[in-house]
């Protein structure tokens, strides 16, 4: 028990979640200069081109903007992926929408891709860029989905929509995520099937290429996928059968849960809480499963990013064992504070795992 969890556990939970993540956030930016000159454990990692300072990274969905980056890396975080970035600004869900479960250490969110917009951020990355915030510094990921407004089943909206988002970010991102797996957009985990699938992650593909050529970039940008833990097995393989099939850089697995089974918490509380994302300890069984799936369908030839109710070191390890490249928190996060991240680097470092 820590410091910040006693104070987590006993304070901030009076604290409308929403507004503590934007307090704790302004207090994370505001302390970047005194954060960066701590030594942050763990070897570097290489995966899809790249080289990660280490291999845990920050979750999209903490830094919707890109506000903050690089005070997120100064916590120890070796990649940061911001987002979930859209075609177009929106407002997201109505409040209350972000609803914490003590009981299980877990979260529910439905926020709704709230985000200022893929023009916005590109041109807040541009800023950071020109600044000399692109190296060095953390491995910057950038996740887009489907603004609100665009019907997901007019095909062609929907890829003129993502097309949108990625030709305005790739040149800005270490790495590009298409995220088709949020449950608060609705409609949008039907792109996950096969069939929509792949026309969407193509013309992504060919959309970030063009527009990194335009800019002179001599550079490709890798493309990875997010999945839901909720798909059945056969469309996990169906998935790692595809990113494989058109060359994929990698599959991110996974986003939250619509399931909720198992918990400790009250049915009144869970009540309370409503519909939405649950992302905690919950979710780490079936988020582990995902990945060894994945892992014994795709082999060696694509990067897996381990994510979901990661939370301790035991957690880590075991996502490294089942095949994970990389590793990504954000509930552990927001329960362990701003300490949470080195405390996990230096457990896989001391159990000998880079």
């Amino acid at each position: 028990m820590t410091l910040y969890s006693t104070l987590f556990d006993h304070g901030f939970t009076r604290i409308d979640p929403e507004k503590a993540h934007r307090l704790g956030f302004r207090a994370v930016r505001a302390a970047r200069p005194v954060l960066a000159r701590r030594r942050t454990p763990g070897s570097p990692v290489s995966a899809m081109g790249l080289t990660f300072p280490n291999p845990l990274g920050l979750a999209a969905g903490f830094d919707k903007n890109a506000v903050g980056v690089d005070a997120l890396a100064a916590l120890g975080f070796g990649h940061v992926e911001i987002g979930t970035v859209t075609g177009r600004a929106q407002p997201g869900n109505d409040k209350p929408r972000l609803f914490r479960l003590p009981a299980d250490r877990a979260v529910v969110n439905r926020m709704g891709f709230n985000n200022d917009g893929a023009d916005v951020v590109s041109r807040r990355l541009a800023l950071r860029h020109s600044r000399g915030g692109r190296r060095p510094g953390p491995v910057l990921g950038v996740n887009i989905g489907k603004t609100k407004v665009v019907p997901e089943d007019d095909e062609a909206a929907v890829l003129d929509d993502y097309g949108l988002s990625a030709g305005l970010l790739a040149p800005h991102a270490d790495y590009l995520v298409v995220n088709v797996s949020s449950p608060n957009t609705p409609g949008l985990r039907s792109l996950q099937s096969v069939e929509k699938l792949q026309p969407l992650l193509e013309h992504v593909r060919r959309t970030a290429d063009q527009a990194l050529d335009a800019s002179g970039a001599d550079r490709r940008v890798p493309l990875l996928v997010k999945i839901a833990p909720d798909l059945a097995d056969e469309d996990v393989l169906a998935v790692a059968d595809l990113a494989t099939a058109i060359g994929l850089d990698g599959v991110i697995a996974t986003n939250t849960t619509i399931s909720r089974s198992g918990l400790a918490s009250t049915p009144a509380e869970v009540e309370r809480a409503g519909a939405g994302g649950l992302s905690g300890p919950p979710l780490a069984e079936r988020a582990l499963e995902v990945l060894r799936l994945l892992r014994g369908r795709v082999g060696d030839d694509l990067t897996l990013v381990g994510v979901g109710g990661l939370a301790t070191v035991a957690d880590a390890q075991a996502r490294l064992d089942a095949g994970a490249d990389l590793l990504q928190g954000y509930t552990a996060f927001v329960y362990e504070g701003p300490g949470w991240p080195r405390r996990i680097l230096h457990g896989i470092s001391a159990e000998g795992i880079p």
